[in-house]
C-alpha cells in the first residue's frame, strides 16, 4: 500500500502506462505554461481527522490522522483574507467539524467578511449520530453557510460499500434535519449542495442528468430537497490510487483519463482561482497537490503566514499526471463539472 505522498508522486510520474507527461499535453494543446488567472477562492482544509474512512478518499482521512490546524494558522488565514479582495471560502478537511477550533473560525470569518460566501464541505453523519454535533446544523445556519455534502449516491448498497456500513441512512436522516431548518430550498439562501462520485474507475456520469435522476430518487423515496449536485472524478490519489493498484485497474484508470483530456476543461480549472490552505499554513494550487505534498511554486509565498494576493494571482501552477482527473470529460473541481 502506497501511503507515502512521495512515492505516489514518483509512480504517477514513472510508470510503465505509457501515458504522455500531462505538461506535454498542456504544451500541445498550447495550454502551457498553467498560469493562475486571479484568486476568488480561499480554500482551507482545517485537519485530516473524520469519522468516516471512505474507500475514494483522496485526503486518506480518519479517525486515526492527526493533523489539525490550530487556531493560530487560522489567524494567518483571518489575515490574508484581511488585506486581499477574496470573498469565498471553502472549509474541508478530513471532517471540518471535528477541528475544536471550527465554531470560532466560522464566526471570526462572518465577522472579518460579513458578505463572504463560506463553504462547508461536509459527510453529513456527525450532525445525527454524535451528541457533540447536533448543534451544528443550526450554527450553521446562523452563520449563513453554504453546505456542500458528501452523497456518493442515491442507494444505500452504493453508499455504504463506499463509505461504511449505516452510513447512507445516517446521511438521509441529516439531509431531512438541514430540510426541516431550511436548507436545500429554492426560496432561500440556505445552499445544500451534494456531491457525487463513481463507485469504480471510470468518468462520472453528466451532471445536469445525474442531477436530475438524484432529485427524482431524493424526493420521491426520501421526501428530500437539495439545490446542486456536483459530479467530482475520482483522483488517482491515497486510498483511490491503492484501490485501482490493487485491483488492477490503475493503467486502464490513467489511460482513460489521458485518452479523455479535454482542452477547453484547462480554462475552468478550479487551481487558476484558488488557493489551498494546508492544516499547517503551506499554499498549494489545489486541494490535490496538497495531498501529494507539491507546494506552489518558489516563487511565490509558502505559507499562509506570508500571504501576498498580487504574488500568488499570476502564479505558474504545479502540475503532475494526477492533473488528468481535472481534464477529463467535462472536467472536474470541487464544484462540480467545468463544462
Amino acid at each position: 500500500m502506497l501511503t507515502n505522498a512521495e512515492d505516489q508522486v514518483k509512480l504517477l510520474e514513472e510508470s510503465e502506462c505509457g501515458i504522455m507527461p500531462f505538461s506535454r499535453t498542456l504544451a500541445e494543446s498550447r495550454n502551457s505554461p498553467l498560469l493562475s488567472t486571479g484568486i476568488d477562492v480561499l480554500q482551507i482544509n482545517t485537519g485530516y481527522t473524520c469519522n468516516l474512512i471512505c474507500r475514494h478518499c483522496h485526503v486518506d482521512a480518519g479517525p486515526e490522522r492527526k493533523e489539525m490546524m490550530t487556531r493560530q494558522t487560522m489567524l494567518h488565514c483571518l489575515d490574508a483574507l484581511d488585506k486581499s479582495s477574496i470573498h469565498t471560502v471553502d472549509i474541508t478537511g478530513g471532517a471540518p467539524e471535528m477541528n475544536p477550533e471550527f465554531q470560532w473560525f466560522i464566526e471570526s470569518i462572518r465577522s472579518r467578511v460579513p458578505d463572504a460566501t463560506i463553504l462547508v464541505r461536509s459527510n453529513l453523519t456527525l450532525f445525527t449520530s454524535n451528541e457533540k454535533y447536533r448543534e451544528f446544523p443550526e450554527f450553521l445556519k446562523k452563520q449563513r453557510v453554504t453546505l456542500v455534502a458528501s452523497l456518493p449516491c442515491y442507494t444505500r448498497e452504493n453508499v455504504d460499500a463506499m463509505r461504511g456500513y449505516g452510513v447512507f441512512d445516517r446521511s438521509i436522516k441529516a439531509l431531512k434535519l438541514l430540510n426541516k431548518l431550511g436548507y436545500g430550498q429554492e426560496d432561500n439562501h440556505f445552499e445544500l449542495n451534494l456531491v457525487y462520485n463513481p463507485a469504480g474507475p471510470s468518468l462520472p456520469q453528466e451532471q445536469q442528468k445525474l442531477e436530475k435522476e438524484y432529485r427524482k430518487q431524493l424526493i420521491e423515496e426520501h421526501g428530500i430537497l437539495f439545490n446542486h449536485l456536483y459530479t467530482i472524478t475520482n483522483m488517482p490519489i491515497n486510498r483511490f490510487l491503492n484501490d485501482l493498484l490493487e485491483s488492477g485497474h490503475y493503467c486502464s484508470y490513467m489511460t482513460l483519463l489521458a485518452n479523455s483530456y479535454n482542452p477547453l476543461a484547462v480554462k475552468n480549472l478550479m487551481c487558476r482561482t484558488t488557493i489551498s490552505v494546508g492544516w499547517d499554513g503551506t499554499l498549494y494550487d489545489c486541494d490535490f497537490n496538497q495531498m501529494l505534498h507539491l507546494p506552489v511554486k518558489k516563487s511565490a509565498p509558502q505559507h499562509i503566514s506570508l500571504f501576498n494576493e498580487e504574488r500568488l494571482r499570476n502564479r505558474i501552477i504545479t502540475v503532475g499526471q494526477h492533473c488528468y482527473g481535472c481534464t477529463a470529460g467535462s472536467g472536474s473541481s470541487c464544484h462540480g463539472s467545468l463544462l
